[in-house]
């Protein structure tokens, strides 16, 4: 998969994933020096102490992250691309077939609720308002994850505390029968 813009951001990790973690571009969560979305940034850095803390990531922080589980990627693969490029990150999205999506700020989420949940609307996309809930989607759970650099007291800890229960329940049951059918 290329995309006609440059420099991108392509998708990274994990590719069996449960967990799709989904960023808006490289301006907002950073990865444009180093290819790699949620790296080389505060938010990067507080995304990926929570993806080490759940177990998800090998280290705390890196540049080329371990991961295990777990599938980082962006909305728009360069900044600033045009929404028709969305059908990348679809593509994606579906080669991945994660259980567990956390769309991260209000953009991903904005994305993610109108494509893959029955809610929609600007008022639905509050992602710090809904940080650490669930949401049922169609064939995902959706757990919001309001943008990083906005996080205040105990917006980690509630991330890592709904990551953690998710991983001790079934999760994988969330999956609807409709991403099999067709």
């Amino acid at each position: 998969m290329r995309a006609p813009a440059d420099p991108a951001v392509y998708g990274y990790g994990d590719a069996n994933a449960d967990f799709h973690v989904i960023g808006a571009d490289a301006d907002a969560h950073g990865g444009a020096e180093t290819g790699v979305p949620f790296t080389d940034s505060p938010a990067g850095e507080r995304i990926q102490s929570v993806l080490h803390a759940v177990g998800f990531a090998a280290e705390p922080y890196s540049d080329a992250p371990r991961l295990r589980n777990c599938y980082l990627s962006y909305l728009h693969l360069s900044p600033g691309d045009p929404a028709d490029l969305e059908r990348y990150f679809d593509a994606e999205l579906r080669a991945i077939n994660a259980h567990i999506l956390l769309p991260v700020g209000d953009d991903a989420l904005a994305y993610v609720l109108s494509e893959f949940t029955t809610e929609a609307g600007p008022s639905a996309a509050e992602a710090a308002r809904r940080h650490a809930s669930e949401v049922r989607g169609r064939g995902f759970l959706v757990v919001p994850v309001g943008d990083p650099d906005g996080w205040g007291a105990g917006d980690e800890s509630a991330l890592i505390g709904r990551l953690r229960a998710l991983l001790k329940s079934d999760y994988r049951q969330t999956k609807g029968v409709a991403t099999r059918v067709g």
